[in-house]
């Protein structure tokens, strides 16, 4: 059974109490009382060492986790089998997809690992049917965690700091649980009923996301210019004219608009079932899974008779490599490569031929005004001979529609044809999102931005138990149809502003009362050299913001970004080194520059510790030094002095392919990504410093980015940027802390580093 079989739909926000969702309670922290609840999968081993996977109702309620056999709104009084709290150190993350066995059916699902950053200890996993749904878990346990910060900050008393102590695990058997008092006003619901999850159908039921960013520029300037030169079935094809080298394969791409979430795109498209392959795909109809690995990339085997694109009717078989992203703004990127596997030698029979490069690129689109249909943008993108292009673009009924690169372009074509014939894999509603800020305590809701619930409601703890066995799974669900209230949110969002940002600005988030110092580079020496001219490699430089984009003045009522100005921080040097183990708080060890005279008498330092996850391990430190400290009533000061939560909910990386293989680029991506919500951070502030560790290797996602980059680092050039998330209009417009360019890195230049 294929991922079909796991079928859900999108996100409902209902309320409680007096049926508005308006009713009248004091803020928390989220300026209301949330819960978030729906049907996941709970994973793990029994008494025996036996793989189990059973379907549970999961509960959030403000930072307390509940787990259900039933539903708990159709089985009042009934007990949870498991419960915990979630606490500041708690870590999610997101495994990829699995297959897995659940009442003897058979599927793909998108797996989330608990574990505790302090000790590494892990807690347990759960799983859902789509990677949009996933997400939302993700950003629901976010939202716990604030919480569990929030009461902490706020001076919880000594028993609800016991009680967040006793961290949820879903791990190990856990017979005995205490049931916490209902009193929440607002209710969101993630996923829809069991029935829909087990349903074997070939339909795929979406999951609803929200209107996202719906322009098609990034966060980072590139140099494609995309000029449209065919239409094939309402499908436009573009060439990239402005990377038409002789000699050269042309990249060119298919763009089309399908009525459905983006969820449903990527699972049609991943699907290997044949009988929905065959509806839409003219190439790789026939396709069968060989491998997979850490959930985001496998290999597949197919082959197709070229009767339909050539007058030889020789069968062909081929091998490629599918790998997988999910963006923090829910946009997926799939990227295919020719491959060869030990398990499928050459074929007799059979002419093994080579599928084109390729990549995939699914975005939600927000939904037509007056319209409740959900949209999404997919492209595919492809590499081509530029011989046979050329020939094409001259003469329409040439021999490139009979060939495979063309096929690939009419995929976008069949999958829109194929999704518009099947009502049952469109969804007309857009998920409903609560944002509310704090209205009262002593801490501001720039610190803690969001949705997490008043601790009050959670006093109430009542002395019933349940010793509910894990392990049996029993109880019959109950089948009910479910109904999904319908909301739909449309704005209109203005076009990028290409303006260069005011250094002045920027200026402004030092302090003014002190006096600036003239930062001499030549005093600091790192282990990796400084690039002379663009024509150096393996070396680094600075370059200016412009080649970013950023929120702008009117952000908050415009969505428009402009280019960013010269960075705030000075980059003095960048250390190159090769790692037994990652290193954690390296600005207390003797070879960092922090360390030396030079060093300590500087204003501020920025340490910024990427490490980056390979055999060996290597870790790129770069250093940013200010001509005067932090003003003290700055966004600034608020991250370089405020919480770790605070931190990981502002801290922005963007990243940019300047020059390299086009794949690359399109795994890397040009979005911003907050790092502290993608990857694990850790902070050390001291004296004149902050220290931020990132942890590349922390998520499965970044390792297997982070993998594919390192096969062509030596050929590309990276740019980075580095700037805080600014969320209130007074943060507005927002700068760039500093930046970055990594040329041609050569990974035998790392210098090896001694840890202790």
């Amino acid at each position: 059974m294929d991922a079909a079989c796991f079928n859900n739909v999108g996100s409902e926000q209902r309320s409680e109490g007096d049926g508005s969702e308006h009713s009248s309670s004091r803020s928390g922290v989220g300026g209301g009382m949330f819960e978030y609840f729906g049907w996941v999968y709970h994973l793990g081993l029994n008494k025996l060492g036996h793989e189990y996977c059973h379907l549970r109702f999961l509960f959030i309620r403000g930072k307390y986790v509940e787990m259900y056999k039933r539903d708990p709104h159709e089985n009042p009084g009934i007990r949870p089998i498991r419960r915990g709290a979630v606490g500041p150190t708690l870590m999610v993350e997101e495994l990829g997809r699995r297959k897995v066995q659940h009442g003897g059916k058979g599927g793909d699902i998108y797996v989330l690992r608990f574990y505790n950053r302090l000790d590494e200890t892990k807690k347990g996993e759960i799983a859902c049917a789509t990677a949009g749904e996933a997400q939302k878990w993700m950003e629901a346990f976010d939202h716990a965690k604030q919480q569990a910060e929030y009461e902490l900050a706020r001076g919880a008393s000594a028993r609800k700091k016991l009680n967040m102590e006793e961290e949820i695990d879903l791990e190990g058997h856990r017979p005995r649980v205490r049931h916490y008092a209902h009193g929440l006003k607002r209710l969101i619901k993630i996923g829809q009923g069991p029935e829909t999850l087990l349903r074997q159908s070939s339909s795929l039921g979406p999951n609803s996301t929200e209107g996202y960013f719906q322009t098609d520029f990034g966060d980072a300037v590139e140099a494609y210019e995309w000029k449209c030169v065919r239409t094939v079935n309402g499908v436009r094809i573009f060439q990239d004219v402005a990377n038409t080298e002789s000699g050269k394969g042309v990249i060119v791409k298919a763009v089309g608009v399908i009525e459905a979430t983006a969820d449903t795109a990527f699972e049609v498209i991943l699907n290997t079932a044949r009988h929905q392959r065959y509806e839409w795909d003219t190439l790789t109809g026939d396709l069968e899974l060989i491998d997979s690995y850490d959930g985001y990339f496998d290999v597949v085997y197919g082959t197709f008779d070229p009767m339909y694109l050539s007058r030889w009717h020789s069968k062909k078989d081929f091998l490629f490599s599918r790998q997988w992203f999910r963006g923090q703004d829910g946009t997926y990127t799939i990227l295919q490569f020719p491959a060869i596997h030990k398990k499928k030698p050459k074929r007799s029979g059979y002419h093994r031929t080579k599928i084109n490069p390729s990549s995939w690129e699914i975005r939600n689109l927000n939904a037509s005004m007056g319209s409740n249909t959900p949209r999404c943008l997919v492209t595919q993108m492809v590499e081509i001979p530029s011989k046979g292009w050329w020939r094409w673009k001259k003469n329409h009924f040439s021999n490139f529609e009979k060939s495979v690169p063309y096929a690939l372009l009419c995929q976008v074509a069949g999958l829109k044809d194929y999704i518009g014939a099947n009502p049952a894999l469109k969804f007309k509603a857009a998920a409903s999102v609560i944002k509310s800020k704090v209205s009262d305590g002593p801490v501001s809701n720039a610190e803690y931005e969001a949705e997490a619930v008043q601790d009050e409601f959670y006093d109430a703890i009542s002395a019933g138990s349940s010793s509910s066995d894990e392990e049996s799974d029993s109880d019959e669900l109950d089948q009910k149809d479910a109904k999904v209230k319908l909301k739909n949110v449309a704005w209109a969002i203005s076009s990028l502003a290409l303006k260069r940002a005011s250094v002045a600005n920027a200026n402004k988030e030092l302090d003014p009362n002190a006096a600036p110092i003239t930062i001499d580079t030549k005093q600091f020496h790192g282990s990796f050299c400084k690039g002379k001219d663009e024509a150096d490699t393996n070396c680094w430089t600075s370059p200016s913001g412009v080649g970013f984009m950023i929120r702008g003045k009117t952000y908050l009522e415009d969505n428009s970004k402009v280019k960013g100005g010269d960075p705030l921080l000075k980059l003095i040097a960048v250390d190159w080194f090769k790692v037994d183990k990652s290193i954690d708080r390296f600005a207390l060890h003797p070879r960092c520059l922090i360390q030396s005279e030079a060093g300590k008498k500087l204003p501020f330092v920025l340490i910024f510790n990427l490490q980056v996850p390979a055999k060996p391990n290597y870790s790129l430190v770069l250093y940013y030094a200010a001509d005067r400290p932090p003003n003290p009533n700055s966004l600034f000061a608020k991250f370089v002095d405020g919480s770790d939560m605070f931190r990981d909910a502002r801290l922005k990386l963007i990243p940019s392919i300047a020059e390299g293989y086009w794949m690359v680029k399109r795994a890397v991506g040009t979005k911003a990504c907050l790092l502290g919500k993608a990857v694990s951070c850790k902070y050390l502030r001291q004296d004149n410093f902050l220290e931020i560790d990132v942890d590349i290797g922390s998520s499965s996602v970044a390792r297997s980015i982070i993998g594919l980059v390192l096969g062509y680092v030596t050929n590309i050039v990276v740019d980075l940027a580095i700037l805080i998330e600014a969320k209130e209009e007074a943060e507005l417009p927002e700068y760039i802390l500093g930046t970055v360019r990594l040329n041609r890195v050569k990974l035998e230049s790392a210098v090896h580093l001694q840890v202790c």
